[in-house]
């Protein structure tokens, strides 16, 4: 069972999703919230699997509470961030501070089910819409100066590599096993040394890191 925490300052937005959530026999709704300061707490107190948060709340915004509950409850809460634009302007400061996923509000519901199974999975999910502007953000971004990111790509073996490159295009483990021509529990294993080398907690930080440290260009290997 699917543990699903809900915040979003609208009542009527709250109350459609846990409609949602609550068919589902794999999942349920166990905790609300009205604003990013009651997410923390609700948070804290109800230990969920997956933290669907909007981004815009007042007394706290979605990023703050994303990052304070990342650092309080670690890998066992993954948070899904939902947004009304897909070019809104705080998707990637989310993603720096530990969202796994980003969907849009009007996305019908059986794609917000699956988002929250993708990321309650330990996987990444980013809506179409939302991919721009992760890419426009690195591609108005300078080059940042070498650093520990550099230190810990030198760690990866050159087929970790080739999977990392693959994750930066938005390949699942299938597509990236039929492109590297091996099985998928390979691949897997593959992603798993990429995120423990990287040191960081999903596919979307590991992409954000290959862009960041120049292993990939923005354009040059677009997400889909």
């Amino acid at each position: 069972m699917i543990r699903v925490l809900l915040a979003d300052d609208q009542a009527l937005v709250r109350g459609g999703v846990r409609k949602i959530v609550d068919t589902e026999p794999d999942m349920a709704v166990v905790a609300e919230a009205a604003d990013g300061l009651q997410a923390v707490d609700a948070a804290r107190a109800s230990t969920p699997d997956v933290a669907v948060l909007d981004i815009r709340m007042p007394h706290m915004d979605g990023i703050e509470a994303t990052r304070r509950i990342t650092a309080a409850l670690g890998d066992s809460v993954r948070v899904l961030m939902l947004t009304t634009f897909g070019l809104d302007e705080y998707v990637f400061a989310a993603l720096r501070a530990g969202a796994s996923g980003f969907m849009l509000k009007d996305a019908p519901p059986e794609e917000l089910l699956d988002a929250i199974r993708v990321v309650a999975a330990g996987d990444s999910m980013l809506a179409p819409a939302v991919t721009g502007a992760v890419i426009a953000e690195f591609a108005r971004r300078p080059p940042g100066a070498p650093g520990a990111g550099e230190e810990r790509l030198a760690e990866l073996t050159e087929r970790e590599r080739e999977v990392l490159v693959q994750l930066t295009r938005g390949r699942s483990n299938a597509e990236i096993a039929a492109d590297l021509v091996v099985s998928d529990a390979t691949v897997k294993t593959h992603v798993a040394h990429v995120l423990m080398k990287l040191g960081v907690r999903d596919r979307v930080q590991a992409v954000i890191l290959a862009y960041e440290t120049g292993l990939v260009a923005p354009g040059e290997h677009p997400l889909r």
